[in-house]
């Protein structure tokens, strides 16, 4: 039996919160928690997100929120995300706002996926089990605010730097992304060091294979 995803949603709309109740009401592996104007809203609510202690029995917090880009309590959108994500819950953003800066700052803060309001439903519900399932969630506002990022927090890497990156974060050793590349394991190493110096100079120092594998998803550079 497949597993149930359970989803919170966090939007001042109230005929949208009833209408993703409605819309979601419908799939039978995902069921919708909670609901709420605001995250301090959520976070109270005493049945998701109520204090959880040993041997208790209540269902965790939702494995993915939904949460509007700007509410009109005026709360700030990064400061949003980290509460919700300090929960463990997953971060989705969905907004009417495809603004490039703020898709890239909402990603910056931890969400782990962007989507406008105009997608439909089997997007959003694909949305939501890429995240469940521990992968981020690409759309295309998302891939587009990423490749034309001139951040100068994020640094501009090669294909190749790229390449050996991503394998290498992803769990290869650094001989299986050379192999893979068609590379000698000195060179592919060489790539490597360049994209930690890259970082540095960018002030986010990486040394580990975690670091790499965090820059990564920071940087959306896996495309989900």
């Amino acid at each position: 039996m497949a597993r149930v995803i359970t989803v919170a949603v966090v939007d001042d709309d109230r005929m949208l919160r009833d209408g993703l109740r409605a819309w979601l009401g419908d799939v039978p592996d995902l069921r919708l928690v909670a609901t709420a104007a605001t995250v301090g809203e959520l976070l109270a609510d005493p049945g998701p997100y109520r204090a959880h202690g040993p041997g208790d029995t209540e269902p965790p917090p939702p494995d993915v929120v939904l949460l509007d880009l700007v509410l009109r309590d005026g709360s700030d959108p990064a400061d949003n995300i980290r509460r919700v994500l300090r929960t463990g819950s997953r971060v989705l953003m969905i907004s009417t706002v495809p603004d490039r800066s703020r898709i890239l700052e909402a990603i910056r803060a931890g969400a782990d996926g962007y989507l406008t309001k105009d997608h439909d439903l089997p997007t959003l519900v694909a949305a939501v089990k890429d995240l469940a399932e521990g992968r981020g969630a690409l759309s295309t506002e998302l891939a587009f605010a990423c490749a034309y990022d001139d951040s100068p927090a994020r640094p501009r890497l090669s294909p190749r730097e790229r390449q050996i990156l991503l394998d290498y974060a992803s769990g290869m050793t650094l001989k299986s992304a050379a192999r893979r590349a068609g590379i000698t394991v000195h060179t592919a190493k060489d790539y490597l060091d360049r994209v930690k110096a890259k970082y540095q100079q960018a002030g986010r120092p990486t040394y580990t294979k975690l670091d790499l594998a965090l820059r990564v998803r920071e940087d959306s550079l896996d495309g989900g």
